[in-house]
Parts: C-alpha cells; structure tokens; sequence
C-alpha cells in the first residue's frame, strides 16, 4: 500500500477563523438563494460580500 495520505487535500489558504451572525429570515432566504444560484455556499458569499464592501471602501 501507499504511504500518501487520504482525505482532503491542504488548503493554500486555510480558513480557520469562524464568525457567527444574527440575521432575519429574509437576509437568510437571500443569502440561500444567492448561493444556490452561484453554485456555492453561504460561506463564499459572504466572503465575497466583505471583499467587495471593502474594495469600494478603498476607492
């Protein structure tokens, strides 16, 4: 047998710090709905909701 390692390869960018938020039921429907119709996770939406707030602050 091999000596490689199994399960889920390294991250190059680990995400290792986790925040937690209060929001209503309809910022969660709209976050479900973006993520569905993205093909991703609500994870990677709000990341990318931070990038672009912070992108346009720097403007």
């Amino acid at each position: 047998m091999s000596s490689k390692k199994m399960g889920r390869p390294k991250s190059d960018n680990p995400k290792s710090k986790t925040i937690e938020i209060r929001v209503d039921e309809e910022i969660l429907s709209k976050l479900d709905a973006a993520a569905e119709k993205l093909n991703t996770n609500r994870s990677a939406i709000v990341r990318k909701g931070i990038e672009k707030i912070y992108d346009e602050l720097q403007k």
